[in-house]
């Protein structure tokens, strides 16, 4: 499973279904800007790194500058892309649009071009995860608390 997102704001049952599917085996990665057009909703999106890290998936920032891709990739056979950001408002309360493609070539070529952007990422560590500051962590769980409105 391949993710591209801008905004990694996931309720309760993404992150369950993400951890079982990396605790499971899953080649679960997410890409997410290393560079980033709103502050706080990049210290949401990074409030959720060391609970997938250390389920097994892979998280990667890109470096180069702000990806506002919207790919999700499964399977080799399974792909979406379109507006939808993984945060409460699009998948609850707008009406976000994605083209989805079933054992169609254009599959191949995102799962491409998603490569391309891994190799242009820079993989989060469980290290970095642990040597948070004590005050971006408390900052994280405030704005994490106040996810569903960002």
């Amino acid at each position: 499973v391949y993710i591209a997102t801008p905004y990694l704001v996931i309720d309760h049952e993404l992150t369950t279904a993400l951890i079982l599917a990396a605790k499971s085996g899953v080649d679960v990665r997410i890409v997410t800007p290393h560079k980033y057009d709103k502050w706080y909703v990049h210290i949401v999106t990074q409030s959720y790194y060391t609970e997938l890290i250390r389920a097994g998936a892979r998280i990667y920032e890109y470096t180069p500058g702000f990806v506002h891709s919207k790919t999700f990739i499964s399977d080799d056979t399974k792909a979406t892309v379109g507006t939808i950001n993984l945060d409460y408002r699009s998948l609850y309360l707008h009406f976000e649009c994605g083209v989805f493609f079933y054992r169609s070539r254009a599959v191949s070529q995102l799962k491409e071009d998603y490569l391309q952007m891994l190799s242009l990422s820079r993989e989060i560590t469980p290290r970095e995860c642990l040597n948070v500051r004590w005050y971006v962590r408390l900052l994280r769980s405030i704005f994490k608390m106040f996810a569903p409105l960002l």
